[in-house]
């Protein structure tokens, strides 16, 4: 399974620009991690460590994060709470979903006069009778206990009651260890029997008796489970039968750009005499931060996030005096690009003058003798 190594650690640190030394906070949940290491070395300075969803089963390795103030462990294979006496900044610890059975092993917590916070919902310590009383009780620098306030009445009943519930959270205790070493055994025979019943079968057929098995909810299993998804992804990746992925050409050999619509969108384009002009037509609700534009003297290229769309132009244009906006109404996003050595057609003067046709000074003089052609052949008529 994962290890927590340097280069792990600089990938979650790109909010820190990928330096260790001085990283605060720190998220390596979901990483199938077995074991807590070398961040006591690595990040002296974290505040925020987040651990859940791994396959921890023990708390160790932290002793010299003395500005940690949250550690979240939820969702692991943890069943016992030891090796946090030592730092003195934690507020908050998250537990959630463990196997903790031993529950006076909250008195190791004593020591961490300044946790505000325990959440230990979903282990089965929180079964037991008196649970909150006895951790109420142990913790006294407690304000909340599994996302509930510890009012000052509450805190003085569970004193009374101490003495009448500590017996039988010990009795608790043996007993559900005494489960738990039966379901160790359990779990190891289990697992050699099915290892035998698949001796003979192919890996597609092994993997899916796996699955169709019953199973108990234990730290073994879940390794189990965790290791199963590891070779399914891993032989999804290297499945010889796969097509590969084609690579995305954007030029020839020669240097020409292709035209390429790789998020598949639609667009008009329009080629003026002066200028060419596109319209992508991207969604209205699409956050303009997806959207890249990049203009270059024989080219147009529109990155909708992270599919490319190039578009070939025939000719040169001016890059620097390109424009790009989207619409307020339909969120298109319209492309101008000025042509380098684009001229006045005699259409452009045609349509130029329809677009002024009407638009006369205010005082403007009528000339009157081109209204009529006159020609000298042309008879003059007698005045009447």
């Amino acid at each position: 399974m994962a290890r927590i190594t340097e280069e792990l650690v600089r990938k979650r640190s790109e909010h820190n620009e990928r330096m260790i030394g001085t990283l605060e906070e720190l998220s390596l949940h979901q990483e199938n991690i077995e074991k807590i290491e070398h961040l006591h070395n690595w990040c002296s300075d974290l505040k925020i460590l987040l651990l859940q969803s791994n396959l921890i089963s023990k708390i160790e390795n932290l002793f010299k994060l003395k500005k940690l103030e949250y550690l979240n462990l939820a969702i692991n294979n943890i069943e016992v709470i030891e090796n946090l006496h030592q730092l003195e900044s934690l507020e908050k610890l998250d537990l959630t979903l463990n196997f903790i059975g031993e529950l006076t092993s909250v008195k190791n917590l004593a020591e961490n006069y300044n946790l505000r916070e325990l959440i230990l919902t979903g282990n089965p310590c929180c079964d037991y009778h008196g649970y909150r009383e006895f951790v109420i009780n142990v913790l006294p620098q407690l304000k909340q206990l599994d996302c509930v306030d510890i009012t000052r009445t509450e805190r003085i009943q569970a004193e009374k009651r101490l003495p009448g519930i500590y017996s039988h959270i010990i009795q608790c205790q043996v007993e559900y260890k005494i489960r738990r070493d039966e379901q160790k055994l359990r779990t190891m025979q289990k697992l050699e029997q099915d290892a035998k019943a698949m001796e003979d079968l192919t890996e597609e057929e092994r993997t899916k008796m796996f699955w169709n098995m019953k199973s108990e909810h234990s730290p073994e299993m879940r390794i189990e489970i965790a290791k199963k998804h590891h070779k399914s992804q891993q032989s999804i990746t290297t499945d010889s039968s796969m097509p590969p992925k084609r690579t995305l050409k954007l030029f020839s050999s020669s240097g020409r750009p292709f035209c390429v619509n790789e998020p598949k969108i639609d667009f008009h384009f329009c080629d003026e005499a002066d200028r060419y002009e596109l319209e992508v037509k991207v969604f209205k609700f699409l956050d303009t931060a997806h959207l890249t534009v990049d203009v270059q003297p024989n080219y147009v290229r529109v990155t909708v996030k992270k599919k490319v769309f190039q578009l070939a132009l025939d000719e040169e244009v001016k890059c620097e005096a390109s424009s790009s906006q989207r619409s307020e109404i339909t969120g298109h996003l319209l492309i101008k690009i000025p042509k380098l050595n684009g001229r006045i057609t005699k259409n452009l003067v045609i349509g130029m003058e329809r677009k002024t046709a009407g638009k006369r000074p205010k005082h403007s003089c009528i000339d009157y003798r081109n209204v009529v052609e006159i020609s000298e052949d042309d008879e003059i008529p007698d005045l009447v």
